[in-house]
């Protein structure tokens, strides 16, 4: 897929929160298009193309930031889920929380994140942050080969 921009996955239940990543995406110039889910189970949906998201043909995130204190099914099961799922398991997942826990921290890389960042309570540094990650991720960083269901 060189040449085609990948969007992003937000896993996001707080709207401000999601409402203000959009905003720092748009400041940074990332150009990747943002799809926003607000639950666990609702992303895994997405992911699998089920539910409200049958039809929908796969393609990878370039990246994917889940919040960890999800309703319905918590991030930590949702990135249990996307490690362990083969067609899954090498979409970037960046962990996007307002934990600060050192319990979360150690759960979150112990089940695969490949970043995780505590949100910035002050907007500014918010915006800052999220631009900085999105820019790398959907950006700098080459996704890897994208893997269909089937393929695997």
């Amino acid at each position: 897929m060189p040449g085609i921009l990948r969007r992003i996955l937000l896993v996001e239940d707080s709207s401000a929160d999601a409402e203000l990543t959009h905003e720092a995406l748009l400041e940074y110039a990332v150009a990747n298009g943002v799809d926003w889910v607000k639950d666990g189970a609702e992303a895994l949906d997405f992911l699998f193309c089920r539910g409200a998201f049958e039809g929908r043909i796969f393609e990878p995130p370039a990246v994917i930031l889940l919040d960890l204190k999800l309703p319905k099914i918590d991030g930590l099961e949702v990135l249990r889920t996307i490690r362990t799922t083969p067609h899954l398991r090498a979409i970037p997942v960046v962990v996007l929380t307002s934990s600060q826990e050192e319990k979360d921290l150690i759960h979150g890389y112990s089940h695969g994140a490949n970043a995780y960042v505590v949100k910035p309570v002050d907007g500014a540094e918010f915006i800052k942050a999220v631009g900085s990650l999105g820019v790398f991720w959907a950006m700098v960083n080459a996704p890897p080969p994208a893997l269909s269901p089937e393929a695997t």
